[in-house]
């Protein structure tokens, strides 16, 4: 007789336990109101997604069904309950529609796929590895740092999971790491994605919440990267602690293939680049090496010499730059303007109609105090009367100072590591460098221009959607993988997320109203309430239970479902949505690092080699959760982790 898994068993006896849940609220309630409707709706919802179910639908379709029942109930004929409920489907449809943000997320998934397309993982994680080869654990470490740039760039879980598990995966068996601190690393770097910026859960989140998405964006920026170092510093810790699971590189496995130009002018692995070819360039020492071919390599050299230049030379001009402040003397009336050309001909502050207030009599009742006691404004020299503008003094005109103590000190240290690194270079690392700036710098200058526009205003999370997506393009056409055939591959996936983010906003827009109409949320509200929780206790309880619900259900269910259930709650307990969004942010990569619902270790199954066991990804995948859940309380109890940037560049 064949046994069921183990996952289906939780599964099912999960179901038990919330058919078992409604059943008794409904059999121990004194009177079976709306609202007790509406939370077995909840209910039968999570039963019927975990059946498998499509989410979308389900929603929609029991949305509905229980919207017909909350009509009808109010002794509506079941034509008019018919129709109220098929406009109640109309407005939420169109409602969701007609939302700006959601543009955002076919421009950020089209990205996504662009870029997972253009094969930047495999030059990205050799030449990472490569540059990190000294530190414990340099391929683990090189994997997690590849996923979280490659997850920043994509955003799709499964994309970064299924890729990293064919490339790293292998590489780091066949240097003698652990199957569960490999499978860990991949599967919880791979999640990276739902944190760090542009993220399309934020987007999501910030829709279904009302809170701005690009504040989410500016506070989900020092998590995400909080989150990848204390996985980073994890695995640099297990390593150093426990060799045997992460042993260093060999040699052998160090070593960096020059180009043979460069090794007929004397190059080899360990000799310093400037020297070798400043000296090459001399008449018959280049070994008949193209002296174009030597320049270029001069030029790549210097190159962080000539960007240290531009930074110090604009740094120096903004510090020394000053910004001419125009400053009045004596009085000045509200509303008016320091020149007389500059006054408008219409609008602004006008004077009051002689209709209106007039000045009380003299006699008997308030007067203007006289001239000769009235407080007189104090000469300033060389202004010639109230209201004009002080003439500067001597040097006040000056538009520069001198640099501060600062500026120094930073020049001073950015030109001592400039001076240590050319000691440094050697043609090993240089050929390092080099393969940086074709996979890691590409990527992270269009990471930072996407994210650099929405964060300082430059433009809104659909426009830097816009120009992410036109850097796909660029980037696939840069690495010759731009074709017709990748192009609807990538129009064909993007079509495919999004329909399924939209019909999920649809279903939740019905589902919700359906929830409201029954009273569910009243109840859920007069429930929580009566528990008289302080707010850290209402924050526990809300991030375990969506910790819970993270296991059998995805991130996308879990926001669009239960998000507008929390959300009216927080005004109770004067919490911040937007740091509630930081918080669920977090908390919601869970979805896919616990077992035994989870996606990400499916996904690195699905690619894995034979002799590697779903409870080895599993158990890899354990201590990574718990990371994250010591991220979750950092984050509380050091709020100005995700709040301070907001706070900066938006308050």
């Amino acid at each position: 007789m064949p046994t069921l898994r183990k996952e289906l068993w939780f599964g099912f006896s999960l179901m038990a336990i919330l058919v078992a849940g409604a059943a008794y609220m409904l059999l121990s309630a004194p009177v079976i109101t709306n609202g007790h409707l509406g939370l077995l709706m909840l209910g039968l919802v999570v039963v019927a997604i975990m059946l498998g179910f499509p989410t979308a639908f389900t929603l929609m379709g029991m949305g509905m069904l229980f919207a017909f029942f909350a009509y009808h109930s109010g002794r509506q004929t079941i034509g008019g309950a018919t129709t109220q409920t098929l406009d109640l489907m109309v407005q939420r449809a169109y409602s969701v529609m007609y939302s700006d943000v959601l543009i955002a997320v076919p421009l950020f998934v089209f990205m996504g796929y662009l870029v997972e397309r253009a094969n930047l993982i495999e030059k990205l994680f050799k030449s990472l590895h490569l540059s990190l080869a000294r530190v414990p654990g340099s391929l683990g470490v090189a994997t997690l740092v590849t996923c979280a740039i490659f997850a920043t760039a994509t955003g799709i879980v499964g994309a970064v999971v299924t890729l990293m598990g064919l490339l790293a995966m292998p590489a780091m068996l066949r240097a003698g790491y652990s199957v569960q601190l490999s499978a860990g690393a991949i599967t919880a770097g791979g999640c990276l994605g739902i944190m760090i910026p542009p993220s399309v859960l934020l987007i999501v989140y910030g829709a279904t919440a009302g809170v701005s998405v690009v504040q989410l964006y500016a506070g989900a920026f020092f998590p995400g990267v909080m989150l990848a170092g204390l996985y980073i510093l994890y695995f640099i810790v297990v390593a150093k602690l426990k060799p045997q699971w992460a042993p260093p590189l060999t040699a052998e496995q160090r070593i960096v293939p020059l180009p043979a130009p460069l090794e007929r002018v004397g190059a080899t692995g360990e000799r310093r680049a400037l020297p070798v070819l400043m000296t090459a360039l001399k008449g018959k020492r280049n070994h008949d090496v193209p002296t174009g071919y030597l320049l270029r390599q001069l030029f790549i050299a210097l190159m962080p010499a000539l960007l240290f230049l531009v930074v110090a030379v604009w740094s120096y001009q903004t510090a020394t730059r000053v910004v001419p402040v125009v400053t009045y003397t004596g009085l000045q009336q509200i509303g008016a303007v320091a020149y007389e050309s500059d006054a408008p001909s219409v609008g602004g502050l006008q004077e009051p109609p002689t209709s209106g207030v007039q000045e009380p009599p003299v006699e008997g009742g308030l007067s203007e105090p006289p001239g000769a006691a009235a407080v007189a404004e104090p000469p300033v020299p060389g202004s010639t009367k109230p209201g004009t503008p002080a003439k500067p003094a001597p040097g006040a005109g000056a538009t520069t100072q001198p640099a501060p103590a600062g500026y120094w000190i930073g020049l001073a240290v950015g030109a001592v590591a400039m001076a240590a690194y050319y000691l440094l270079l050697s043609f090993a690392r240089l050929e390092i460098f080099k393969m940086l700036l074709s996979s890691f710098f590409p990527l992270l200058i269009m990471i930072m221009a996407v994210l650099g526009s929405i964060v300082f205003g430059l433009a809104t999370p659909t426009e830097a959607a816009a120009m992410g997506a036109l850097g796909g393009f660029v980037l696939a056409a840069a690495y010759r993988q731009l074709n017709l055939k990748m192009v609807q591959e990538s129009v064909f996936l993007t079509a495919k997320t999004t329909a399924m983010v939209c019909w999920l906003f649809v279903g939740s827009a019905i589902f919700s109203a359906a929830f409201a109409l029954l009273g569910g949320q009243a109840l859920v509200e007069t429930w929580v309430l009566g528990m008289d929780l302080t707010t850290t206790e209402f924050l526990i309880l809300s991030q375990v239970i969506i910790f819970v619900l993270g296991w059998p259900l995805e991130w996308t269910e879990i926001i669009v479902i239960f998000m507008p259930i929390f959300i009216p709650l927080l005004d109770n307990f004067g919490v911040d949505p937007l740091f509630f969004g930081l918080l669920v942010a977090l908390n919601l990569q869970t979805a896919f690092l616990s077992p035994p619902v989870a996606m990400s270790a499916f996904y690195l199954k699905g690619v894995a080699p034979k002799h590697v066991t779903l409870n080895q990804i599993f158990a890899g995948m354990m201590p990574f959760m718990g990371i994250q859940v010591v991220a979750i309380i950092l984050l509380y109890n050091f709020p100005a982790i995700g709040m301070w940037l907001p706070s900066v560049l938006y308050k």
